[in-house]
């Protein structure tokens, strides 16, 4: 009997209280460092974000390996641990970089996909867990395709009061079944949901799966 190898696709996001990914002026001062998504999932060994975010990403993850200096100018301060550890990590695993625009990449693991349905593929296929960086419309592009599996957020004690919101390019309404809450003596807290339409779309899988076996 086969069985559903269908993949975990999992986004983590630092908002604040009022759901803002960004200031009204861009500004993103109450995050403490990007490495922090990747503390909150299990062991992954592929990487999706999208190609406005993927530049500067780029620029930030190998300058912190090649030049530590240059890093420290971009963070205004000495790199964290966890942000060196983080980049050891991404420049060892699979980047999938959906864009439609980006030609080129020389993040050494990075490709670039042009449809989303290479992430469905993606997903299909036998592997572990699949950390989903961003930005923002990507994310939602994969709820609404029903391809995310999980949400993890790092709520910050603080309100905007404007800015963009992580979920502003969700274009219908999706149920999400609360998994997890972890407040940190920082004041942040820690949210993981699932959605239920991509459980959903697991367990169709897995029944047509067992049905032809």
């Amino acid at each position: 009997m086969s069985t559903s190898t269908t993949r975990t696709l999992i986004a983590a996001m630092q908002v604040t209280l009022d759901g803002r990914i960004l200031g009204p002026e861009g500004e993103v001062d109450w995050v403490d460092s990007w490495a922090d998504g990747l503390a909150l999932l299990p062991p992954v060994d592929a990487f999706v974000l999208g190609g406005g975010m993927f530049p500067d990403y780029e620029r930030f993850w190998a300058a912190l390996l090649d030049d530590p200096t240059a890093a420290s100018a971009m963070l205004g301060r000495e790199p964290y641990p966890r942000e060196f550890a983080y980049a050891q990590v991404a420049v060892e695993t699979e980047h999938l970089v959906l864009s439609t625009t980006l030609t080129e990449a020389t993040w050494p693991t990075a490709r670039i996909v042009r449809d989303i349905n290479e992430i469905r593929a993606l997903r299909r296929q036998r592997g572990k867990a699949v950390y989903v960086v961003g930005g923002p419309r990507v994310v939602a592009s994969l709820i609404d395709a029903d391809l995310l599996d999980e949400l993890r957020l790092i709520v910050h004690p603080v309100l905007s009061g404007a800015g963009e919101t992580f979920a502003g390019s969700i274009t219908r309404r999706h149920s999400l079944g609360l998994v997890a809450a972890e407040p940190m003596a920082s004041g942040r807290v820690h949210l993981t949901y699932r959605l239920a339409a991509s459980a959903t779309t697991i367990s169709e899988q897995a029944h047509a799966s067992t049905a032809r076996a």
